[in-house]
């Protein structure tokens, strides 16, 4: 899907194309690929790099073309090993000319857009443009974060109350996204630094990139907090795990040797030897009673030494 977008003034949509317009595509078709490319000359490999879901922040020129390759922040729909992601943005200039590609539609480019209609200043130039993406990407990385943090906070009250495979796996999953969110912060912080000096920047570009760079070390830092909260957490219940599994092994093993007491004697005087209580009424309720306080005993000495 393609939408034109005036940044003059004001960010209002247009019809069609216009020079110096904002193109902004979200999941592109293959017609809508080869559109742009027949149309713009953009390089072909622009649009399958962008779409890579793999590929890192970058930025490379190609006869008179640019592209920025900026990882944002994706929360996945359907259920998934790692429900918080990254995907990238693909922003394309060449004097005129500047489209941003997407093949996902994320909640962060919808919020760009409504809140740059209500600023109702629209951009100054391309340059300006792009770093606002940046310091959009550093606040839903925050966001994202936040949400994050709670499912941290709801599946450690679970498992307070139980320690279920569920709420364990959901901590796993949640560990994998703060990887992916803080390998893509950081690769995020290192384009911004080279653009800075690629780009050319005035007094208004130079204050918007220190909020960026405030945004983004922020973002860098908050994610690496959750992800030693989320380490030290799953590091702590699995002790717990081992410690519980332990009780338990040592006390099936305390039972198993009380209970074995009781075996040994039976087979004593159940062996096909004369030991004088063959024809006595009561030798059936002396060996019971001998297996009864012999296990009595043992018990006793395991539940002393805190065996049981």
């Amino acid at each position: 899907m393609k939408t034109f977008w005036n940044t003059q003034g004001g960010l209002t949509q247009l019809q069609e194309w216009q020079p110096n317009c904002w193109i902004q595509v979200t999941c592109p078709t293959e017609d809508d690929q080869h559109e742009l490319e027949e149309k713009f000359n953009i390089p072909d490999y622009f649009m399958s790099d962008i779409s890579d879901t793999d590929e890192r922040a970058r930025y490379e020129y190609d006869d008179g073309w640019m592209l920025i390759i900026l990882r944002i922040p994706y929360v996945k729909e359907i259920r998934s090993r790692t429900p918080y992601t990254t995907v990238p943005l693909g922003i394309i200039h060449k004097r005129d000319v500047t489209i941003t590609v997407c093949y996902y539609e994320t909640n962060m480019m919808i919020d760009f857009v409504s809140f740059q209609q209500k600023r109702g200043t629209g951009f100054t130039d391309h340059v300006d443009m792009i770093f606002r993406l940046f310091l959009s990407s550093a606040v839903w990385y925050l966001k994202r974060l936040k949400q994050i943090s709670m499912l941290i906070d709801k599946a450690k009250r679970n498992l307070d109350r139980e320690v279920n495979n569920e709420s364990l796996i959901g901590l796993s999953r949640l560990q994998d996204s703060l990887t992916y969110f803080q390998t893509s912060i950081r690769g995020n912080e290192n384009l911004l630094q080279k653009l800075k000096f690629k780009l050319q920047i005035d007094e208004l570009d130079a204050d918007l990139i220190e909020d960026v760079n405030i945004e983004m070390s922020q973002a860098r830092e908050t994610t690496s907090i959750y992800s030693d909260i989320l380490e030290s957490t799953m590091d702590t219940y699995s002790s717990i795990i081992n410690n519980n599994m332990n009780t338990v092994m040592r006390t099936l093993t305390s039972v198993t040797i009380i209970m074995m007491f009781p075996t040994l004697i039976a087979s004593l005087f159940g062996m096909n030897l004369i030991n004088g209580m063959e024809e006595k009424s009561w030798g059936f309720v002396f060996a019971l009673c001998i297996s009864v306080v012999v296990s009595v005993i043992c018990w006793w000495i395991f539940r002393h030494k805190r065996l049981v």
